[in-house]
């Protein structure tokens, strides 16, 4: 049996790249990923092919979409902590291209095949139309992590909506059954506001927490619907329905505020022309 030349050779990390290493946030961001697969996986598993087989376990399909909203707001929670780790300790340097490429699962993939699958099996929907929303939803967060990585912002502040936060309002607005029409513009007005210039405020501090909490209250939302508990369907519609809300009123504050910024800034030229 051949020897190894050196002692290095019997532990193959001390001579692998420093980019192909991971860190613990890029380890983070892969549960990321993996959740945004499994949240397709539990769509496809418990709502899409009972459908298709005619089952008429209603309670399975409750259960199942629960499961795959609990697992994008389990990815959510993983992307807000990794860049967390990665400004405490340090990330790899393929973490920006890692943390993209999961954000496309998790609030791209898994959302828009939420959509196609509501398309699918809600009475008063269309396939085709809403095949063709869930492509502007995929397509939107396409556009909208391309631009991140090539625009910089400036420091606390995104530009267009968050993905996870426009896929948990997507998931949100097909959650809260409203007729068809209804729901497919609002569908496509979130898709909207995620590659438009409304600036949104970068999850830190005191926002990172409420951001958590409201991430933890809505899984306990989901279990109460998805086990039926008393009220469990007014709980989860009026949770929707905050979501929603809130995903229509931060583009107005932040639209207020850029127009509030822009006066004042006039009003300061004005006054520095003034003899």
């Amino acid at each position: 049996m051949p020897e190894a030349e050196d002692g290095n050779d019997v532990d193959g990390t001390e001579d692998m790249p420093l980019s192909m290493r991971l860190s613990i946030a890029d380890t983070l961001t892969l549960g990321n990923a993996t959740c945004g697969f499994m949240a397709v996986y539990f769509t496809t598993t418990g709502i899409l092919i009972p459908h298709l087989t005619g089952s008429d376990e209603t309670g399975m399909a409750r259960h199942s979409a629960a499961t795959a909203v609990i697992l994008m707001l389990m990815a959510a929670i993983f992307d807000l902590f990794d860049g967390l780790v990665a400004r405490k300790l340090r990330s790899s340097p393929m973490g920006a291209e890692l943390d993209n490429l999961s954000d496309l699962i998790s609030f791209g993939l898994a959302p828009a095949y939420f959509v196609l699958v509501y398309g699918m099996v809600a009475d008063d929907a269309h396939q085709r139309v809403s095949a063709l929303a869930a492509i502007v939803v995929l397509l939107a967060v396409v556009l909208r992590l391309a631009r991140f990585s090539c625009v910089t912002m400036k420091d606390g502040m995104f530009q267009g909506m968050p993905s996870p936060f426009g896929a948990l309002t997507v998931v949100s607005i097909v959650l809260l059954e409203l007729p068809f029409v209804p729901t497919l513009l609002a569908i496509i007005g979130v898709a909207w506001l995620m590659v438009s210039r409304v600036e949104y405020p970068k999850p830190r501090g005191i926002l990172a927490v409420a951001m958590l909490s409201w991430i933890v209250a809505a899984m306990g939302l989901l279990a109460a619907w998805a086990f039926d508990a008393p009220g469990g369907q007014l709980l989860l519609q009026t949770g929707c329905a905050l979501q929603v809300v809130l995903g229509a009123v931060i583009p107005l504050f932040a639209t207020a505020r850029r127009v509030n910024t822009f006066r004042d800034n006039r009003r300061e030229a004005r006054a520095a022309q003034l003899p």
